[in-house]
């Protein structure tokens, strides 16, 4: 299937949970405790992350979601260490402090980017369970999805009140389920179970076959709209009612840590439902998340640009001949990785070592290099009956050949004036004994404060002298 980035800026999402927070000492290790054979960690720096349903509101804030949460906490400094990174974060969190009980902490011990212990600090809550009050209900207005971030810590106790709130409202509900009671989530529009969840349901399954048959069945008995599964290296597989199954390999490239890879699953799900996506498409965009996450250390947030860079590298487009608009959300994702981009433009009909050198010496004046290519029509106006020799299919082809060229896109115009008013390049680039001033597209690059380089032409390499050569013997 082919993938997009979803439109997240206008796809609201709730999520209700579980809130914890996920505190990492980190510090360096050199000696063994000499009252136990165990290593002394010198802590240098302590680092708090939102966890749980906060950590699935921060990674569906990260892709650019609107994105509330709704949690129970202590009335302590780990619920101000949490609410005061949430805010910062854009989302917006509602706590229901209770005091003289803590807020639940998962502190873990980090040396040489190694986890050395976790000690969790935790009381099950002896409350009311939450409920859909006026606060909350009037959070459902407008919101696209609904999470249940449920960790069996004790926030989650009304699950069919709020499955029944937000299905009268048309609002699909997914859930994260954990327990051994899979019924409390009846109705939901999806559950994500990891498989030794799902396997403490139905039973062990020996092959794909039997998770398919035995899916389907807790489908039909708790009446949900679809069930993932999500099955570590084995990657996930997708049930839904009178469809085949969807089986999705693991995208993982080096796991180095498996924290929290369930929360971007249903947070990268539940952003792009609420964008709109189609299921399929919503599954296989949080097996990409789920494959970058995993890369990374501790409780983890996945940011859109990061999500993009994902896509581009699945459909091919990392590099290579774009469009206009594949080639504008390169550029963007390029930006937000701090990337410099440069650009040029030529008819490029016989490619020769004059072009090969000046592009590889364009391409060392940035990060990323465009070459915009006279279409044929062009090429014939500019350079007369005849030419050009190659279709510019081809010119673009070969051009993306290149190990200095990133992207090639072909223009129509007499002049790239067009496409540099859209890209916005920092550098354009151009080849020959030209003043600055004689650059064509020099005056839109320089007003918003880009740099225009002419670099020197490879002697005696030039296109029509190679073709009237040919063409005089």
């Amino acid at each position: 299937m082919k993938l997009s980035m979803p439109r997240f800026d206008q796809a609201p999402v709730l999520v209700v949970g579980d809130v914890m927070l996920d505190r990492y000492w980190h510090g360096g290790t050199s000696r063994i405790s000499p009252e136990a054979p165990v290593p002394v960690v010198r802590v240098e720096h302590i680092e708090d992350r939102p966890g749980g349903a906060a950590n699935v509101a921060l990674n569906i804030a990260a892709l650019g979601a609107p994105a509330s949460l709704v949690g129970v906490t202590g009335d302590d400094e780990a619920a101000e260490s949490l609410a005061n990174s949430l805010k910062g974060a854009g989302v917006r969190a509602i706590f229901q402090r209770i005091a003289h009980q803590p807020t639940i902490v998962k502190l873990r011990v980090i040396s040489r980017h190694q986890q050395l212990l976790r000690i969790d600090f935790e009381e099950p809550f002896a409350t009311d369970p939450l409920s859909l009050g006026a606060e909350v209900d009037s959070l459902l207005e407008g919101i696209k999805v609904l999470v249940l971030s449920d960790y069996g810590k004790g926030a989650l106790k009304n699950h069919q009140v709020l499955i029944q709130a937000a299905r009268a409202r048309g609002i699909p509900v997914l859930a994260d389920p954990k327990g051994k009671d899979f019924s409390i989530y009846r109705g939901a529009s999806l559950i994500t179970p990891n498989l030794s969840e799902f396997e403490a349901i139905v039973g062990g399954c020996a092959d794909e076959h039997e998770l398919v048959s035995k899916g389907a069945q807790l489908m039909h008995d708790l009446e949900l709209g679809a069930l993932l599964v999500t099955r570590g290296e084995h990657g996930m597989t997708l049930l839904r009612p009178d469809h085949p199954a969807l089986h999705l390999p693991a995208r993982a490239r080096e796991v180095f840590d498996v924290t929290g890879a369930g929360d971007t699953v249903i947070s990268t799900l539940a952003a792009a439902i609420a964008a709109g996506e189609e299921l399929p498409h919503a599954v296989a965009l949080a097996n990409l998340a789920a494959g970058i996450v995993v890369g990374k250390l501790g409780t983890a947030a996945i940011s859109a640009p990061e999500l993009r860079r994902a896509i581009q590298r699945e459909e091919g487009s990392e590099r290579g001949v774009l469009g206009l608009e594949q080639l504008l959300l390169a550029v963007d994702d390029a930006r937000a990785h701090n990337e410099r981009i440069v650009f040029t433009n030529g008819c490029f009909d016989i490619l020769h070592a004059g072009h090969v050198t000046y592009l590889e010496q364009a391409r060392a004046q940035g990060d990323r290099l465009i070459v915009a290519v006279n279409d044929d029509a062009s090429v014939s106006r500019l350079k007369g009956p005849g030419r050009p020799i190659n279709s510019v299919d081809r010119r673009m082809a070969v051009l993306a050949g290149l190990g200095a060229v990133d992207w090639v896109i072909s223009f129509s115009e007499g002049t790239p004036e067009n496409l540099l008013s859209q890209v916005k390049p920092d550098v354009l680039v151009k080849g020959g004994d030209y003043g600055i001033d004689q650059v064509v597209g020099a005056n839109i690059v320089t007003a918003y404060g880009g740099t225009v380089k002419v670099l020197g032409l490879v002697e005696n390499s030039s296109t029509t002298a190679i073709v009237e050569k040919i063409r005089s013997h």
